[in-house]
């Protein structure tokens, strides 16, 4: 067992308090955290075997490094590490995409898959992650530049592509979650029988029922058969009156992207 600052083993902190140590090791460090919890004056104490603490001064550059241990260190200890070599799909890069990109991103999925065939239009700004200065862009070209603004040290693969049962093994074969964020029923229906064929008991995660303005507590996570789990209430489909707005799909990003953490830890018993 050791004491770890900033991910690095450090000696001579046993006994001393998290504050203390800050204020010796790194006088600029205006944030501590122990264990992924913020410290303050009610909460400091002293650090035993196995604490990690991290010091972290606002507005200071970051490189890959202390990047990593500032990830690690809200994630709370060992969750970052599994979290990084996981390898996740998303097929269509609209409202739900892109968003659960984005959440995907800034929780430190190693390795993310982004696959859409479309540009970006001024029709997409209402719900999708991108921007006005995007426009005509390729979805995926466009999305992975956001990312990396997010995290820059992540793997992107980017395709502009159509997905067909053709290429969804080649495109997604790696991945250990696929989530599936297409529009149109057939192509949703598409990747679910062909993943069932050439992604063998690997999950995907589908979405349907996000359309409108109704309450978010009706977007849940249900899971049908041994690895497919489907977002949102299973029933209200974009259609007259019925609009796609950011709120409602957001939340249902949301909770795939939250599924595809919890597949990646172990942790989904839904």
């Amino acid at each position: 067992m050791a004491i770890f600052v900033n991910e690095q083993v450090a000696d001579g902190l046993a006994g001393e308090t998290a504050l203390a140590a800050a204020g010796r090791l790194d006088p600029a460090a205006d944030v501590i955290v122990l264990n992924g919890a913020v410290v303050s004056a009610a909460t400091d104490r002293p650090l035993v075997d196995g604490d990690r603490l991290v010091l972290i001064a606002r507005g200071r550059a970051v490189d890959e490094a202390m990047l990593e241990s500032l990830m690690a260190a809200r994630h709370t200890p060992g969750v970052h590490a599994k979290v990084k070599a996981g390898t996740v799909g998303i097929a269509g890069l609209g409202g739900l995409g892109s968003a659960a990109a984005v959440a995907l991103a800034r929780t430190g999925v190693g390795r993310l898959v982004l696959v859409d065939f479309d540009i970006v239009e001024p029709s997409n700004l209402n719900r999708q992650h991108f921007f006005i200065d995007q426009l005509g862009q390729s979805k995926a070209d466009a999305l992975v530049d956001t990312l990396r603004r997010i995290n820059p040290y992540l793997q992107y693969d980017a395709h502009t592509l159509r997905v067909t049962p053709e290429n969804v093994a080649e495109l997604f074969g790696e991945c250990d979650v696929l989530i599936e964020a297409f529009d149109a029923p057939d192509q949703k229906a598409m990747l679910l029988d062909t993943w069932g064929e050439v992604g063998g008991d690997k999950p995907i995660i589908l979405a349907s029922g996000l359309a409108g303005y109704e309450t978010g507590n009706t977007v849940q996570v249900r899971k049908l058969g041994a690895s497919t789990y489907v977002v949102g209430d299973g029933e209200t489909a974009a259609a007259e009156g019925m609009g796609l707005m950011a709120p409602r799909v957001g939340i249902a990003a949301s909770q795939q992207a939250n599924t595809a953490l919890r597949l990646l830890l172990d942790e989904m018993n839904v």
